[in-house]
């Protein structure tokens, strides 16, 4: 898998991109967990993520934010991670110009970022969220969620409470003109220890449904 290297709103943004042979294939993006707790872009959870998309036909880009691994710049409380993922799209974009659709997933930190980012970019089909931090941080931004999507979290969550979640996905049910699937998975904490299988699974099954 290539190791690139894009200009971001701080400097040089570290990525991994793998396209696929067909020009025209679907796109993705993949977000990760919060920088200040050890995130990267070689987190587990993100890097069954991509491979979920890639297996499946996407072309996929995931990329370590501002001040993580390679990437220059330094933590910026979500403001600035949201310019690093817009200018990854930017990137992923111009690498594959022929994409028919576009996809962003996220983990935790990442699946904030990434919705924020759906909101700014029409040209976003759908979205992943794991584990999104619904008891830390405001989604109340997604009013209305323009893409449908879904959203992904354990059942035995110590970090975020599975209530929140539900929460935030019962409010996005509500919504006219889109479809957000919620999966819960049974005994899998916040970062899907020894339920990677389960949550690729539930991935996979969801994306098979919507290509």
């Amino acid at each position: 898998m290539p190791e690139v290297n894009f200009s971001g709103p701080s400097g040089r943004i570290e990525g991994r991109y793998h396209p696929q042979s067909d020009n025209e294939a679907p796109i993705a993006i993949i977000l990760h967990p919060h920088p200040k707790y050890g995130g990267t872009m070689n987190n587990r959870v993100v890097y069954n993520l991509h491979y979920c998309f890639y297996n499946l036909g996407f072309s996929c880009l995931r990329f370590n934010f501002r001040g993580v691994g390679k990437s220059e710049g330094e933590f910026d409380e979500g403001l600035g991670e949201l310019s690093d993922a817009a200018s990854a799209l930017d990137f992923l974009q111009m690498q594959a110009p022929n994409a028919p659709s576009c996809w962003v997933a996220g983990f935790s930190f990442g699946s904030w970022i990434g919705m924020q980012l759906l909101m700014r970019r029409p040209e976003i089909n759908g979205f992943i969220a794991v584990s999104p931090p619904a008891n830390t941080q405001d989604f109340s931004f997604l009013a209305p969620c323009p893409s449908s999507g879904l959203i992904i979290n354990g059942n035995l969550d110590r970090l975020v409470p599975p209530s929140e979640v539900r929460n935030l996905s019962e409010k996005l049910k509500l919504q006219k003109g889109i479809k957000v699937a919620h999966e819960e998975i049974e005994g899998a904490d916040h970062f899907f220890t020894n339920f990677e299988q389960e949550l690729s699974s539930t991935v996979n099954k969801y994306l098979e449904s919507r290509l």
